[in-house]
């Protein structure tokens, strides 16, 4: 574990190391000379921060060095421990809840029972008495809360910090989440969609070398996220990615749980598969039970999964000829159907793309992760704020909190 030195720190310097501090964090120079190159400032000015920085245990020499020229140069880097992050993922049922250090990597984990039918101030009410014995439990007063991220299974406008447009969480239209949170928490507050927030995982994690990327959430509804320039591409409004309710033309079009007809969701998801197979009489009520029945070979199961991957996979031909990522990633519930759903989906865009659009393009698989959403929000968190624009608010906040610990 990392250990932050004692110190006396008063601040001075400190609060004007940002600049620096945000470049080792996003490791985009991790020496001293390559910070000097980076900041243009002056040797002994760049000294003095750099020791400003160790001294307060905000980043730390690793063991791993480069060559210099002469002597090998040792490695700077962040000192994980030094703040963290306060996350939740709502779901259908439930509320996952996590502390995570500055890597970012969970260190205290929550789940909390959860119904669609509570209003917000009661569910955020939840969220922050959780938080708060969450950060009770780390015992280190000296660490910063950097920020707090919240996913959610809506359309967001996380400009507002709040949810926008008909969604399944009935009174949550327009409520401020970030204001009412930070009524509780002196930290900076990011509310997002669940999608872009798994996105962001599966780019930062997976795979952080590809710049242009597709993700595909499948599970009980259909949504996903796009990465265009190695960023999340939201959109005007935070509409962008909304692929579940792309409407399909033709006779005898179902309805979709949005009210229109022909949505790629009341062919595809996990809720309309549960619908037809029911009819048909298998129990399948969410995509779980739409999973269980195809693990066990029922036909009539292998056929609808099949029938989706088509339907996803023609919806995913219009974005690959639009956008031309060179990835596209299939998560969520029902990718652990595996090659029954990804082949309709290779099989229709292969088939309706033109060859410069597919010609080096990647379709994969990637079974979903029930935290992914949590570390997608301690990302996001950690972009913004060790970002250059507002690392000196980060320091800012890191030198008051140290001030009170001391009191």
């Amino acid at each position: 574990m990392e250990k932050r030195r004692s110190t006396n720190v008063d601040g001075g310097t400190l609060l004007n190391s940002g600049e620096i501090y945000s470049l080792i964090a996003n490791k985009a120079a991790t020496s001293r000379g390559a910070i000097l190159d980076a900041c243009g400032l002056s040797r002994v000015t760049v000294t003095q921060r750099l020791n400003e920085l160790l001294s307060a245990g905000l980043i730390r020499e690793t063991a791993d060095t480069m060559p210099s020229g002469g002597r090998p140069t040792r490695v700077l880097g962040l000192n994980h421990t030094a703040g963290y992050i306060l996350a939740a993922s709502i779901g259908e049922s439930h509320i996952h809840l996590a502390a995570l250090d500055l890597q970012p990597a969970i260190v205290a984990q929550e789940t909390v029972a959860f119904s669609e039918k509570q209003n917000p101030q009661a569910t955020l009410t939840l969220i922050a008495d959780r938080f708060a014995a969450l950060a009770r439990g780390l015992g280190d007063e000296t660490r910063v809360l950097a920020g707090i991220g919240l996913s959610l299974p809506t359309p967001v406008d996380s400009e507002r910090g709040c949810v926008v447009g008909p969604s399944i969480l009935p009174g949550w239209d327009e409520f401020d989440i970030a204001a009412f949170l930070q009524t509780r928490f002196a930290a900076p507050v990011y509310v997002e969609n669940d999608v872009n927030l798994m996105t962001i995982y599966e780019h930062r994690h997976n795979f952080p070398q590809v710049n242009e990327m597709f993700f595909i959430k499948v599970g009980t509804g259909i949504g996903s996220g796009i990465i265009t320039g190695g960023k999340i591409f939201r959109g005007a409004r935070g509409a962008a990615g909304d692929i579940g309710h792309i409407q399909f033309a033709g006779d005898h079009a179902p309805l979709c749980r949005c009210g229109k007809f022909g949505c790629v969701e009341a062919r595809a998801a996990g809720w309309a598969i549960g619908r037809d197979l029911t009819q048909m009489g298998h129990q399948a009520g969410n995509a779980g039970d739409v999973v269980a029945l195809v693990e066990n070979n029922v036909p009539e199961a292998i056929m609808y999964i099949r029938k989706a991957g088509q339907a996803i996979g023609e919806v995913t031909s219009n974005v690959v000829s639009i956008l031309n990522p060179s990835l596209i990633v299939v998560g969520g519930t029902l990718a652990r159907c595996g090659e029954f759903l990804l082949s309709g989906v290779r099989e229709l865009v292969y088939q309706r793309c033109l060859p410069l659009a597919t010609r080096d393009l990647q379709i994969v698989l990637r079974v979903a992760q029930t935290d992914s959403a949590l570390y997608g929000a301690a990302y996001l968190v950690l972009d913004e704020q060790l970002s250059s624009r507002h690392a000196d608010n980060f320091l800012t906040r890191y030198v008051d909190n140290l001030a009170r610990s001391r009191r």
